[in-house]
Formats: structure tokens, sequence, C-alpha cells
């Protein structure tokens, strides 16, 4: 099971949150380029891997390793804390527009950490938001599987991990089949 947080150099940690009362934090694309660009600069300066991310319209989740000394804790902080400024003069709202401080899990068994990727790449049809995760962009599913370049990934953890964009494609399919689509919905899923 998944255990607090050790914000410790090396460690893999699932960190996610949602709008306040499910409040839409995502209403435009600029929104959520904008929120992409935040993640690039944080997780640079942060010395901060990402390994998988999805962002929905009122939540989202990362799944990052720390490779350096600052917290990965402070990742969402400097991702949000702008944004929401920026969230509240947009669409004239007031106040936090999360439920609260993001959740952290520090993730320190192997096959969590793999099954924790394809449930974040997963999302977006667990939702109801795509018939097909080649819809969403707003996931790192895309460089995952060689379908799109991008930085927000490690495409050696991949590599690591996965023997190919196919045998991840099949992990990913069997989660989808088995958790989130009914029976005989996947023959017609498109996953590339």
């Amino acid at each position: 099971m998944p255990k607090r947080p050790e914000y410790r150099k090396g460690n893999y940690y699932h960190i996610y949150n949602r709008g306040r009362s499910r409040l839409s934090i995502f209403h435009h694309p600029d929104d959520y380029f904008d929120v992409l660009s935040r993640m690039r600069k944080y997780a640079g300066a942060l010395q901060l891997k990402i390994i998988a991310y999805v962002l929905l319209p009122n939540h989202y989740h990362f799944l990052i390793r720390q490779d350096g000394d600052h917290r990965a804790s402070l990742f969402p902080q400097r991702i949000f804390n702008g944004y929401g400024k920026r969230y509240n003069l947009i669409y004239e709202h007031s106040g936090t527009i999360f439920e609260g401080n993001a959740k952290g899990i520090w993730v320190d068994r192997e096959n969590y950490l793999l099954h924790l990727c394809r449930y974040i790449h997963a999302n977006p049809l667990k939702h109801g938001l795509v018939d097909s995760l080649d819809d969403w962009p707003y996931s790192n599913f895309h460089e995952w599987v060689g379908c799109r370049s991008g930085q927000l990934w490690d495409a050696s953890f991949v590599a690591n991990n996965f023997k190919s964009s196919e045998n991840y494609q099949d992990f990913l399919m069997d989660y989808i089949v088995s958790k989130i689509e009914p029976d005989g919905f996947a023959e017609g899923l498109v996953l590339d």
C-alpha cells in the first residue's frame, strides 16, 4: 500500500489534487498550456523528473522522481500558486481553486510504480473524456508510445521498465480492459 511521503532524493511520488467542489480548473486549451509551461520550468528548477502526468478538467496526477534535495511537494505549490492567480483573474473567481493541499504518496514498490503509470495515462478514458487515449493531448502518454516528442517525460525510465512502446501499450490495455471498459469495448479501442 502507499506510504506517507519521505521526501528524499531518488524517491518516486504520486502527487494529485482536484478542484474545490469538483470545480473545473481548466476551461480552455490555454489553461492546460500554461500549466505545462510551468511544469517544464519547475521540474528543471527543482531537479525533478516527470515520469507520467495527466491534466484533466477538474484534477491532475503527477508521477515524479525527486532527483535533488528540493522536496517534490514544492512542485504543485510552485505550479499552482501562479496558475491560481491567473485563473482567478481570467475567470473572475476568488479564493483557492483546489480542495486543499496536493496529496502526495511515496511510491516505494516497483509494481505499484508501474501500475501508476498506466492508471495516470488511462484517466481520460476512465472519466469518459475521450474514446481513444490518442485524443487526449494533456498527458505524456503520446511520448511514451513514440507519437510525440516532448520534454515532460523520462525516456530512460520507459526504456528500463518496458521493452518497447508496444509492450507498454499491452500493459496499459490489460488495465483498461480489466478495470475501465465493459466487456467487448476494447476491441475497437485505439491507443496510438
